[in-house]
């Protein structure tokens, strides 16, 4: 059974909190400028239509609220740290990546855009550029990916992509290749951990393109 959604409205033939998505659709379609979002609840629906949209915009509104237990056991992130992560224009696309302090958000690295890639491999380089960052300084922060399958290919220390080789995306590939090089002759005590998403919001690195 599908969950529940409810719908903000804040420009439209009618603005307010609806029910359905048939309601929504109805007064958004063949409205020029419309701004609208999709809530797991109602009280994070009425709550928002009470703001702006651009508080909203560009943010995933659709997840479940974690319970306060749940958001107890999951804690806060570690400070300090490195948060990283990619964006991709397509699949395949122009892709970038890039590493942040978690706490002041400011960018440590960014490398890109490079052509016809996807945003697992961008997230496969990022955690591999950030292990390089903080060996090459001596430091030991964690780092926040909130992609697990690029986490499991840094762990095993390939990037599995199945993604071909073509003349367009071969200077990324070679940067894939310098990545899986340098995981099999060094080591590192860096701790490689998961962003939660559902209790943390967005991770710091995001590019803020959803």
């Amino acid at each position: 059974m599908a969950k529940k959604k409810f719908y903000v409205i804040w420009k439209g033939t009618k603005t307010g909190v609806f029910t359905s998505w048939e309601a929504c659709k109805k007064n958004i379609t063949n409205f020029k400028g419309a701004q609208y979002k999709s809530f797991s609840s109602k009280d994070e629906a009425e709550k928002a239509f009470k703001e702006t949209y651009d508080v909203y915009k560009g943010k995933d509104t659709k997840r479940v609220a974690l319970s306060n237990e749940e958001l107890t056991l999951i804690g806060k992130p570690i400070m300090p740290s490195i948060s990283v992560d990619a964006a991709c224009s397509g699949n395949p696309g122009k892709m970038e990546y890039r590493g942040v302090d978690t706490e002041s958000k400011k960018q440590l690295f960014i490398q890109g855009p490079f052509e016809k890639g996807t945003n697992n491999i961008g997230e496969f380089l990022a955690l591999v550029h950030g292990l390089g960052f903080l060996k090459q300084r001596n430091l030991t922060y964690p780092i926040y990916s909130d992609s697990k399958i690029a986490i499991n290919w840094v762990k095993k220390g390939q990037c599995r992509t199945n993604l071909p080789i073509t003349e367009e995306n071969k200077p990324l590939f070679d940067f894939v290749k310098r990545a899986e090089k340098w995981l099999k002759e060094n080591t590192y005590t860096t701790k490689i951990l998961k962003w939660e998403t559902k209790a943390w919001g967005e991770i710091p690195a995001d590019f803020g393109r959803k």
